[in-house]
């Protein structure tokens, strides 16, 4: 049970850099010596230090000696490659730390395994699997895009207590509380892209930032097949880069990237080339109901968050998607607010 409690706080650590590693994992680590916690990091920033290494810089001077003594707690398996920073295996091994405890190993190509071995090589005792399920969801973009070869895709929207989006001809209508619509910008800077159709940003001009939550701006990411939208409008602005997945060209140009659909792919699957070629490892898809079910009906989806307000009844309008094969995990009440929160039945492995 101590390995558990221990690698519980690696996992609360790594958590702290959802939305800054991408399309790095999150990952914490905790040094133990004699039951005392003497150091512990998490990856902070994509580019920068890792969990290991952050971990043993924060250990007091007076308690260095003991950095040879201790036990490493880090919720995934270190790594063994160059990469943007040294590889954490051959930190642990030159700082002779005799056991490391390991959340979970990581599939990715350039690892998988081959930082256990490097370890057990250096005659250090490695425990692996503590709070394992756990540690792969804390990665489950990480994962679902290396094993997958996608994006993690998290479907969004809100709806009335009787089922629509929008009142009668998609007309936009206010759903979601402010204390929600907080929560749904705090989801944005959690994710590397967020997507709607065409229809959303002709008729509703969003600006598909964090504005209302202190947080990056995902990178924007519309379906505009024939490049008809009005270059004025708020997702072309400098806010955020913008991607546009369209069928006339390809062309990079400061914040903007138009990317040219392969003639032989349908939108779903234009989408994910899209974003995997991009490294883009998640995307949160806003909207509307056309784009949401074209990933609902193609089983091509990982999370879906439902926001109902259960005080209002539009009676006519803008039928919200249908759910096929989801399962609801849990749901939490903002005032009027019910958020539910769905897993696909299909896609549970990472």
């Amino acid at each position: 049970m101590v390995h558990e409690v221990y690698m519980q706080r690696c996992i609360e650590l790594g958590k702290i850099g959802a939305g800054n590693v991408a399309p790095n994992p999150m990952v914490g680590a905790l040094l133990v010596h004699n039951n005392k916690i003497i150091g512990e990091g998490y990856h902070k920033k994509f580019g920068e230090a890792h969990a290991e290494v952050n971990c043993l810089q924060s250990v007091q001077q007076s308690d260095r000696k003991y950095i040879s003594e201790s036990t490493l707690y880090v919720s995934l398996e270190p790594c063994v490659h160059f990469g943007k920073t040294p590889p954490c295996a051959d930190l642990i091994v030159e700082q002779k730390i005799p056991h490391v405890v390991i959340g979970c190993s990581d599939s990715f190509g350039k690892v998988n395994g081959e930082g256990v071995k490097k370890l057990l090589a250096a005659g250090i005792i490695v425990d692996v699997g503590i709070l394992e399920n756990d540690c792969r969801i804390l990665n489950k973009r990480f994962f679902t895009f290396h094993n997958k070869k996608r994006p993690y895709i998290i479907l969004k929207w809100a709806e009335s207590k009787d089922g629509f989006i929008a009142g009668v001809n998609s007309v936009t209508t206010k759903i979601s509380n402010g204390y929600t619509d907080k929560l749904v910008h705090k989801w944005r800077a959690e994710e590397s892209t967020i997507l709607v159709g065409f229809n959303t940003i002709a008729i509703d001009n969003p600006n598909l930032t964090t504005r209302k939550w202190q947080g990056k701006n995902p990178v924007r990411v519309i379906f505009d097949e024939h490049l008809k939208l009005d270059d004025r409008m708020n997702v072309f602005n400098d806010k955020a880069d913008t991607i546009i997945i369209n069928r006339e060209k390809n062309l990079t140009s400061l914040n903007k990237k138009y990317f040219k659909i392969n003639p032989e792919k349908n939108f779903v699957e234009a989408v994910i080339e899209c974003l995997y070629n991009s490294q883009l490892n998640s995307v949160i898809i806003e909207g509307g109901t056309k784009t949401l079910q074209s990933f609902i009906d193609a089983g091509v989806w990982d999370e879906a968050r439902v926001i109902t307000n259960t005080a209002l009844f539009l009676k006519s309008g803008l039928n919200g998607p249908v759910l096929l094969n989801q399962k609801l995990h849990s749901f939490i009440n903002i005032f009027h607010d019910r958020i539910d929160f769905y897993q696909n039945n299909l896609n549970d492995a990472l």
